[in-house]
């Protein structure tokens, strides 16, 4: 009983988790730990109705449906209270200056030897990740052959022995960055008491990095999707942890629950909990994309992996001084759309979207699959690329991957425009791949071509014709030819109080404009 009196004491109160990465700090301790990664209230009756639940609440928002305007205001307080709350989470990595040991294992055969990279480039790629976080710096970095990547301690006993001397004997190191995607909770325990250090795999870096740039509400109820199931993996460690102590599988305050079963049954709310607030987040995002269809604005989703320069390439495109790109690894986790002219001066909306990563945890890319909706009724995809990059194939290799786990419209997939950016970092760079166009986005150099190519792309994908409409002068056809169509050119002929205009312009707008002015 002790556990669970010790956990109330603390108060299980959640502070609220600010949008950045400061202030991070130590986890708590034994039972308190497990249960505020869930919530607060913890699995009494009061926990269950803290935060908007109970008779009175549902009173609340039964006069809310009701038209009360101040209960109204009342329900969506409590709204925001509880997305708060589910917001609020421990820590992933150790506050302050971490000094890591980068550690890559090389899988020299079997399936998960990697294909179209070497070693030195994952480890170019894992030290980026440990840069991106504040306070963090790369001391050491070292690459240990194997064959058996998927044994409890990773390496070959030998490789182990030696790599372990390495790690205790340098004083500088802090903690440990193994460069896999994900490690067993028996892994971690082993290599933690081996090395003496914390360990950490790629999924928890990036997890951190994730929150760290999350800025709306919806990014961070989808990174806080993405960490269900590293807290559903860590429930039997902390339950072992807690029988150890006499606590774990007792019965607690009458309730027939064990203190893993409370642990499990306030995880499963959290979840599905987050999953509600973000579909009402996500029937939120389909107005405004109906809104859009409606104002017939051809969309352009750029894609690319992480710091390929997409951002620099959408600021250089539409003149948006709002948009300020970062030379860091997944600046960009929330979907934003830029206005901005093609030649003909038809406005097209650009939709800034978020970076891939070879390895990047599925988990990362399932909680994230709404905001890539706007991907999927985009009217044409671009592809940017840093060919500067040594990996690029393999680069562009995880981003159709990505692409293809959409399940996008095969017309749509299929036109897919390739745009091989920082190219003046490539002396005297030409592109082989077919329909590749080499651009610059900071120098400006290839804009004017992609642009006209864009435009011809865009007109084809959303069926606007290029026409000539003979109107009359004195009538409300030119001022509605210019509000509902992109207007190139009028040719007036004064003797017949006319004249002609040259327009790009949608199958729907010209219907709409021969119901209204028939010839």
């Amino acid at each position: 009983m002790w556990p669970l009196r010790a956990a109330f004491r603390a108060g299980l109160r959640l502070s609220r988790v600010s949008r950045g990465c400061s202030g991070v700090g130590a986890a708590p301790p034994g039972p308190v730990r497990a249960l505020t990664a869930f919530g607060p209230g913890g699995p009494g009756p009061e926990g269950r109705k803290r935060g908007g639940w109970g008779p009175r609440a549902d009173e609340r928002r039964a006069r809310a449906r009701d038209g009360d305007p101040e209960d109204a205001d009342s329900e969506g307080a409590e709204e925001e209270e509880e997305e708060e709350t589910l917001l609020s989470r421990e820590p992933l990595l150790p506050a302050g200056v971490q000094r890591v040991c980068l550690v890559h294992p090389d899988v020299k055969c079997g399936a998960q030897k990697p294909q179209l990279t070497r070693a030195e480039w994952q480890v170019a790629e894992a030290r980026s990740l440990v840069h991106t976080l504040d306070g963090w710096s790369v001391v050491e970095a070292v690459v240990v052959p194997t064959k058996t990547p998927d044994s409890k301690l990773v390496f070959g006993r030998g490789n182990f022995e030696r790599l372990t001397e390495t790690i205790r004997g340098s004083l500088e190191v802090t903690s440990v960055f193994l460069n896999v995607e994900r490690m067993t909770l028996l892994t971690k325990k082993e290599l933690e008491a081996a090395w003496g250090v914390q360990v950490f795999d790629r999924f928890t870096i990036v997890l951190h990095i994730f929150r760290c740039n999350a800025r709306t509400k919806e990014a961070r109820l989808q990174v806080a999707l993405a960490e269900i199931p590293l807290l559903r993996s860590n429930l039997k460690n902390n339950d072992t942890h807690l029988d150890r102590q006499g606590g774990g599988s007792r019965y607690i305050m009458g309730s027939g629950e064990t203190f893993l079963q409370v642990q499990q049954r306030l995880l499963k709310e959290k979840e599905i909990k987050i999953k509600k607030a973000l579909e009402k987040l996500r029937k939120k995002r389909h107005l405004l994309r109906r809104q859009r269809q409606r104002q017939e604005l051809p969309m352009i989703a750029v894609v690319g992996y992480t710091n390929c320069g997409k951002t620099t390439l959408i600021k250089a495109l539409t003149g948006d001084a709002a948009v300020q790109p970062r030379d860091q690894l997944f600046t960009t986790l929330d979907v934003t759309a830029h206005a901005g002219s093609l030649p003909s001066r038809v406005t097209v909306l650009y939709v800034d979207t978020i970076g891939f990563l070879s390895q990047l945890p599925h988990m990362l890319i399932e909680s994230f699959a709404a905001t890539l909706e706007d991907v999927a009724h985009a009217d044409l995809i671009v592809h940017v690329r840093d060919v500067s990059h040594p990996e690029t194939e393999l680069q562009k290799s995880s981003v159709l991957s990505a692409l293809h786990g959409l399940h996008l419209p095969a017309p749509l997939l299929g036109s897919v425009m390739e745009v091989h950016n920082k190219v003046d970092l490539v002396q005297g760079y030409s592109p082989t791949d077919p329909g590749a166009l080499a651009v610059s986005a900071l120098l400006g150099q290839g804009l004017e071509e992609l642009k006209a190519r864009l435009e011809a792309a865009v007109l084809r994908a959303t069926g606007r014709r290029v026409l000539t409409l003979r109107v009359q002068l004195a009538g409300a056809q030119l001022s509605w030819l210019h509000r509902e169509a992109t207007v190139q050119d009028v040719d007036v002929i004064p003797e017949a109080g006319a004249a002609d205009v040259t327009v790009i312009i949608s199958n729907a707008a010209y219907g709409k404009f021969r119901k209204l002015f028939p010839e």
